[in-house]
């Protein structure tokens, strides 16, 4: 009886120690949502840099992660690497699709030349118009942005991708540059999503 006792202790402790050591699912936390600590990307395998929370006026917009090859810290590293991409958006609150649209263009347009976004300018139409499809984008709703080397820009919308993928690495950057850019829609996420804050 004692040495069955005892095995079932030993058995009971062994299963908690390995529930303790078992990775988590969920590495990163913003705004009360948790994001997978790893993404695949088209062929490559992506690790979450960071993540954090987009707010306007003390409301809560969305939460976001941005997937990487290997974490980095500096933003300038981030926009001049290659390589696959993800940037996961989570909305936090009703918005139109073309409010969503505008703030995109209003970030894009803050980190560009005139003649970079005369550049830029069919794809962010082509971009925006794959966006407006959507009509709203609800609270709880999962936007995706990814990079794909062999084939471009990807927009995904809770798991439905959404136009044409865009072809130009300079497009995908234009779009990092909205949070990490020398002037980002705000400077707390580009430190949370660089991995610079806890």
């Amino acid at each position: 009886m004692m040495n069955r006792l005892r095995s079932l202790l030993a058995a009971c402790s062994f299963g908690v120690l390995t529930l303790l050591t078992l990775p988590t699912a969920h590495a990163v936390e913003a705004g009360g949502i948790n994001f997978d600590d790893r993404a695949r990307v088209g062929n490559s395998d992506l690790v979450a840099n960071g993540a954090g929370m987009r707010k306007k006026l003390f409301i809560k917009v969305y939460a976001m992660a941005l997937y990487l090859p290997a974490r980095q810290s500096d933003g300038d590293a981030v926009l001049a690497s290659h390589g696959a991409k993800r940037i996961t958006v989570q909305m936090l609150r009703d918005v139109t699709a073309q409010q969503f649209v505008d703030a995109l263009n209003e970030g894009i347009a803050e980190n560009h030349t005139p003649a970079e976004l005369a550049a830029l300018k069919d794809r962010a139409r082509q971009f925006a118009d794959a966006m407006l499809s959507v009509g709203e984008a609800k609270s709880g709703t999962v936007v995706q942005l990814d990079w794909l080397p062999e084939s471009g820009t990807r927009l995904t919308i809770n798991g439905q991708t959404r136009g044409r993928d865009i072809a130009g690495e300079d497009f995908y950057t234009a779009l990092l540059k909205i949070w990490i850019g020398h002037k980002p829609i705000q400077d707390e996420l580009k430190q949370a999503l660089l991995g610079r804050t806890r």
